[in-house]
């Protein structure tokens, strides 16, 4: 490889995807873009492959803990050159201003941000959210050149009732020719057909090879998902041997310490793992997104622009450099983007709790059923166990948590506003001891925790009201905080120290009983209501597969 004055070349293995074929090849870069593409003698290349720069094609930025400037210095190591991203966690705290703020921020790096306008902010009416977008507040970011997509219609119900509101966001899309992404965990049958119907092109949910079949049979595209939490690669994989122009990657979520590990390049090694073949994988990795969400982002053909990748092998997918837009942003593990400054948005109004606040009450009829909410390790979804009370600890009037049957106490606080918490029971965090908290609770981001005992969930809440955002963790004269300030989502630190500094934080989780592969991940999804099966909101314990409260 060589440099001269704006022109680089590059030599390697090409991976053609339009001729299908691998063939040493001389790739000339102009002014960030591929001036021409020369067939070469195999002795004259080197050893790398070349192939186009891979793209998560539905990712939240914020799970990443980091903004976007930063989430692109670290991603860019592992071959990623794009994301499709949906900004709506941000906006649920901060409305327009958040979604300003991370076009704003990812400008600033050589990266391929590509943003949507969130179509549900809040995500549903039983909820307390920090914001609210409404159709014509969508319209005005759909005309931004920025804006790619109307991201994820979250409220099926809304579709399937044809809700005025739903429709006008889904209609203005339309009209403006940019695609509309779904979110149909679940939905089957004539439901699935209508919500299709209405125009709805993608889903990131499916979490069985059943339900997958049946959307792309009725014409939908569907994304793999392998992210922090929710884990459907091994389900659906199999699918891109038959459906290679309808499948796609993507991560929805990925904590900071998954992403200092890989990211798209680990699925595509998977994929090649199980024998899928090269072609097929960096069709869903690269080239399907570009094509259905109408990116500018290059695909290693001569006018393109020059977003490529060189890999150690096709069966690893071991990065040795990344190219975006002709400039070598990272090497051999290492990433050349420059760390940016950011001043932190925010919107977080709640005083200090006591343990007292955390109370609940005994209910007069105690040989009723008591609803629990199971979480489910790799999983969005969650199960309802009902159980009888005697289960808790009940003394003084009052339910407590016995982690001797793993049943603990959750919270959800009103960031917000002053307002009275709610406690519900759930199983599976597996904590023996002590308390997690964290301000990112999907979608209105209000404060979400799991305890033993209501000191220790006060202490937690505590330290995520003073900082005004965060995850935390504590456990008798332990506490361990990571701040968010931005949003009370983000850090403003370097990504590898917050990396770092989460992963602490997580040791710390699992130390104290936690067999969960991601608790805070997990605990976060605890009040995303639009999930089956039950949740917990500020308002109170929700039923998701009948979209209403539980009678208390």
């Amino acid at each position: 490889m060589e440099r001269s004055p704006g022109s680089l070349i590059v030599t390697g293995k090409l991976v053609d995807m339009w001729k299908k074929l691998v063939y040493a090849a001389e790739v000339t870069v102009e002014k960030g873009k591929i001036a021409s593409i020369k067939q070469v003698n195999d002795e004259e290349a080197a050893g790398h492959f070349i192939v186009p720069g891979f793209i998560d094609s539905h990712v939240h930025i914020e799970s990443s803990m980091l903004v976007p400037s930063e989430f692109a210095r670290l991603a860019v190591v592992h071959g990623t050159v794009g994301t499709v991203s949906d900004p709506h966690e941000i906006a649920n705290v901060c409305g327009l201003q958040g979604v300003e703020f991370m076009i704003d921020n990812g400008k600033q790096v050589p990266f391929h941000f590509n943003f949507g306008a969130p179509s549900c902010v809040p995500a549903t009416v039983f909820e307390t959210a920090g914001a609210a977008l409404d159709p014509g507040d969508v319209e005005a970011l759909l005309l931004r050149p920025e804006i790619r997509y109307l991201s994820e219609m979250m409220n099926f119900p809304g579709v399937l009732s044809k809700d005025d509101q739903v429709m006008r966001k889904i209609e203005t899309a339309h009209r403006l020719d940019k695609p509309v992404d779904g979110h149909a965990p679940g939905l089957v049958g004539e439901q699935i057909k209508q919500y299709i119907d209405a125009g709805i092109s993608t889903d990131h949910e499916c979490f069985t090879r059943e339900e997958a079949l049946e959307k792309l049979r009725y014409g939908m595209k569907i994304l793999i998902r392998e992210g922090s939490a929710a884990r459907n690669f091994d389900a659906l994989i199999g699918l891109l041997n038959d459906y290679p122009e309808r499948i796609m990657f993507c991560s929805d979520d990925k904590h900071p310490d998954s992403l200092v590990d890989g990211h798209i390049n680990q699925l595509c090694a998977r994929a090649a793992a199980q024998g899928i073949d090269l072609f097929k994988i960096l069709q869903a990795a690269c080239v399907n997104p570009v094509k259905h969400y109408q990116l500018d982002i290059g695909l290693l053909r001569e006018g393109d622009a020059a977003d490529f990748v060189l890999l150690e092998d096709v069966n690893s997918f071991k990065v040795y450099q990344t190219y975006v837009r002709g400039e070598l942003v990272a090497q051999s593990g290492k990433s050349n983007i420059v760390s940016i400054a950011a001043s932190p948005i925010n919107q977080f109004d709640c005083g200090q709790k006591k343990p007292e606040d955390f109370l609940t009450p005994a209910p007069a009829n105690l040989q009723a059923t008591l609803e629990v909410i199971e979480a489910l390790d790799g999983q969005l979804i969650t199960n309802k166990l009902q159980l009888p009370y005697d289960k808790l600890v009940n003394a003084n009037g009052y339910l407590y948590s016995n982690p001797n049957c793993d049943l603990l106490k959750m919270t959800v606080v009103n960031r917000y506003t002053n307002a009275p918490v709610t406690t519900a029971w759930t199983r599976n965090f597996g904590l023996t001891h002590g308390a997690i908290a964290s301000t990112v609770a999907h979608d209105s981001h209000n404060i979400i925790a799991v305890g033993v005992d209501e000191g220790s969930i006060a202490r937690a809440v505590n330290l995520l009201i003073t900082a005004k955002g965060g995850v935390s963790c504590v456990n008798n004269d332990q506490e361990l905080l990571l701040p968010l300030p931005v949003a009370g989502l983000m850090s403003t630190e370097d990504g590898y120290q917050v990396a770092a500094k989460y992963t602490a934080i997580d040791v710390m989780a699992k130390a104290m009983g936690s067999n969960l592969k991601s608790p805070f991940m997990t605990l976060s999804f605890m009040a995303l209501l639009v999930i089956p099966h039950i949740k917990l909101s500020d308002l109170g314990l929700f039923d998701g597969d009948h979209f209403r409260f539980y009678e208390s």
